[in-house]
């Protein structure tokens, strides 16, 4: 059993830790929770599957082992803002969205291509060193379906079955009020040319589904900041516009109602809507061996 070990308010410490496929994607989807909790004093643990070389941004970044060196640099000062006491990787490369996977680069493995057996251990590691309470990931369909996402949730579910994790929460957003909120700014402001507003009316998940809410108004700011340390993902050639970068051009008092909720889905949970991650937890003695 873990030593109890409580927060300023005297409720049990907990662990919490996000998986992400790249580095930037936790800015989006859980920086709020992931702040909060660390306000709270509750110890929080960011774990990125792959390095982003992929990732678009512009020539100014230079090549793939470049970018992905800035992007380290990046997600770095973003776990900082967000009270992060432990950030990892697992240090595969970044599988890409096209409608291909390129062979891998040397010297590392495409993610999709490493067996989730593999990769899930290669995180349960990191589970059980932190007895970690409660791991973020994403729901079965990746979100908007990028294969890496996908993996995330694949990889994350075995994890947590090899650790003992107790809770495992699936980031996600209700589709209806994504395209709501979408639509609203695309009223103010102008939103890239590529921006594929069906695509979102596709993605993530049904209200029905959600099962915790998380408030993260007063987290807004740094939610917005670990946006804004991402620098290269809101960087595109010539006239090009970054779905990133129209999200930071929103102005602080909308960007807190558009970005002021989380929204998770957990399988196991009964009941109605939680809006405490943490809450019904109890000590936990038993692990997986």
């Amino acid at each position: 059993m873990k030593t109890m070990i409580t927060t300023p308010d005297g409720q049990p410490r907990r662990t919490l830790v996000a998986f992400h496929a790249h580095p930037d994607d936790e800015a989006l989807l859980t920086s709020g929770t992931m702040a909060k909790a660390a306000a709270q004093g509750h110890h929080v643990v960011l774990v990125v599957a792959t390095d982003g070389a992929l990732g678009l941004a512009g020539s100014e970044y230079g090549t793939a082992d470049e970018l992905a060196a800035r992007r380290w640099d990046e997600v770095s000062a973003s776990a900082r803002g967000l009270g992060v006491a432990r950030l990892e990787t697992l240090g595969y490369a970044d599988s890409g969205m096209g409608p291909q996977v390129f062979p891998d680069p040397p010297g590392k493995r495409r993610f999709v291509t490493v067996p989730v057996e593999e990769a899930a251990e290669a995180l349960a590691v990191i589970l059980r060193e932190e007895d970690a309470d409660v791991l973020l990931t994403y729901d079965a369909a990746g979100g908007y379906g990028h294969r890496d996402h996908v993996r995330v949730h694949e990889v994350g579910a075995r994890a947590a079955e090899l650790a003992g994790t107790p809770r495992v929460l699936e980031a996600t957003v209700p589709r209806d009020l994504l395209v709501r909120a979408l639509h609203l700014v695309a009223r103010f402001y102008r939103l890239p040319d590529d921006f594929d507003m069906a695509g979102f009316e596709r993605a993530y998940s049904a209200r029905k589904d959600i099962t915790h809410r998380v408030n993260v108004l007063r987290q807004a700011g740094a939610k917005r900041a670990s946006m804004a340390a991402h620098a290269s993902q809101a960087s595109a050639d010539g006239d090009a516009d970054r779905t990133l970068a129209a999200f930071l051009r929103i102005p602080r008092p909308l960007y807190a109602i558009v970005f002021g909720r989380e929204w998770f889905r957990d399988p196991a949970h009964v009941g109605p809507v939680s809006h405490d991650i943490f809450a019904g937890l109890t000590e936990h003695e038993d692990r997986a061996e």
